[in-house]
């Protein structure tokens, strides 16, 4: 596979988990520009060789972790969004895809939590009916299928995301806080 190395320290044998896909193996060899490299630290870009899993095992949008840490997969997740250009509302019940990594996920906005200011943070409204273009709010999210995301406070790298509906950008956010799913 192929990918940049957002948080820790990737070396030649680390035992690895894809998610969400779960496919496990082992490094085999790290290379940057066509080079052999015995670790990869945050920033690289690198292509490497797992031992223990076939091409088709892991897909666009996969993250890698170790094992003894592996990445997230949400069953929902609580995100801080800010609507950039929505034609109307954006209402309870809305899915769109959510862009975040690689990843491109249909993710249901399940509930609207609150509108917020977005210079302070603080709580304009609770539990509005809807949020148009312009406007800051706290969301409940469902994706659709398996996604990978973090806490912006543990991994801002895989908590940022865009919200793309009709062939444009409606919306940004980062993520607060995630319901894993269960194994």
């Amino acid at each position: 596979p192929v990918g940049r190395v957002e948080t820790g320290i990737l070396k030649v044998n680390d035992k690895v988990i894809f998610m969400p896909s779960g496919a496990v193996g082992e490094v085999k060899s790290i290379e940057m520009f066509h080079k052999q490299q015995p670790e990869a630290r945050p920033g690289d870009n690198i292509g490497f060789n797992v031992r223990g899993i076939g091409k088709n095992d892991v897909k666009r949008g996969d993250v890698c972790g170790h094992v003894s840490n592996p990445p997230t997969v949400a069953k929902e997740f609580t995100a801080q969004i800010i609507v950039l250009n929505h034609p109307t509302v954006i209402t309870a019940g809305y899915t769109p895809v959510f862009h975040l990594g690689t990843a491109s996920v249909a993710c249901k906005i399940e509930e609207i939590i609150a509108k917020i200011d977005p210079k302070t943070g603080a709580v304009v409204q609770e539990h509005p009916d809807f949020i148009k273009t312009g406007d800051a709010a706290r969301v409940r999210v469902v994706p659709t299928k398996p996604m990978v995301v973090e806490k912006q406070s543990d991994f801002p790298q895989l908590a940022r995301f865009a919200i793309r509906d009709m062939g444009q950008t409606v919306a940004a956010g980062i993520v607060l806080d995630v319901v894993p799913l269960k194994k």
